[in-house]
């Protein structure tokens, strides 16, 4: 009699889905780690956000911040004259205001012989600080009433029109005092005095004692409006912080 034949012997090399025998099967890992490491290297490659502080392409013609943000220097000194010039024609209502509310200094004349003599008639009157302090107090007012609406009709403010308001204001004082004392009282006191006669009260020439007060209206305008700027005015943008060339994705 034959013996039986003997069992068959198991591979030794494993099969199934753990430890298949067909070299197919053991390529797709190679093949999943090379399309991963493509993916990666892909994601890698993509370009991130833009540094500003990066060099523009070659023919670009350079921005600067200021034209970005502002009309340019040609409008700026444009509006800065027509700031300074309309502040300026300001001084016409100051000096009308001045010559009304300004206190009067009473004079009276004598003759003594041949000449003529002008006295003040109240010594110990305070009218001539009066004109002067009506005068600051009135420029003071409308150097803030200038900044305020210089700062409503262009809020981002600038250079120009600082300088405007602090020329036109300067420009607005003089223009005022000089047409306070041009529509004032007669400024010859001695032809005013022969003309009200011997012992008549008259109103002395409108003066300006302090100087000072022309620069009261510059003064207040350039304050005002810089404060103002500085709490209202509109913010710069936030500068960009994106780190230099490409973001690489975390690992």
């Amino acid at each position: 009699m034959t013996p039986p034949p003997p069992p068959h012997r198991r591979s030794s090399q494993p099969s199934g889905p753990s430890g298949s025998s067909d070299p197919s099967e053991r390529s797709e890992p190679s093949a999943r780690s090379e399309s991963s490491g493509s993916s990666e290297s892909g994601q890698a490659r993509q370009p991130g956000p833009v540094s500003p502080w990066q060099v523009p392409p070659a023919g670009a013609r350079p921005v600067s911040a200021y034209e970005q943000d502002g009309p340019g220097w040609a409008a700026e000194i444009r509006e800065a004259l027509v700031v300074m010039v309309g502040v300026a024609l300001c001084g016409v209502p100051l000096g009308l205001l001045w010559l009304r509310l300004a206190p009067r200094v009473p004079l009276i004349a004598d003759v003594s012989g041949s000449n003529w003599v002008v006295y003040l008639k109240d010594t110990e009157g305070e009218q001539a600080i009066g004109v002067d302090g009506t005068f600051t107090l009135l420029a003071l007012a409308l150097g803030v009433l200038s900044a305020v609406a210089v700062f409503l009709w262009r809020r981002r403010g600038g250079v120009p029109l600082v300088v405007a308001l602090c020329v036109g204001g300067l420009l607005g004082s003089l223009l005022a005092w000089r047409l306070g004392v041009w529509l004032g009282p007669e400024q010859n006191v001695i032809a005013h005095a022969k003309a009200v006669g011997k012992g008549v009260t008259f109103p002395a020439p409108l003066r300006l004692q302090a100087q000072g007060a022309l620069l009261a209206w510059p003064l207040a305008a350039v304050l005002v409006h810089l404060g103002m700027t500085a709490l209202f005015g509109p913010r710069d943008p936030e500068p960009d912080t994106a780190p230099f060339g490409p973001t690489l994705p975390p690992v």
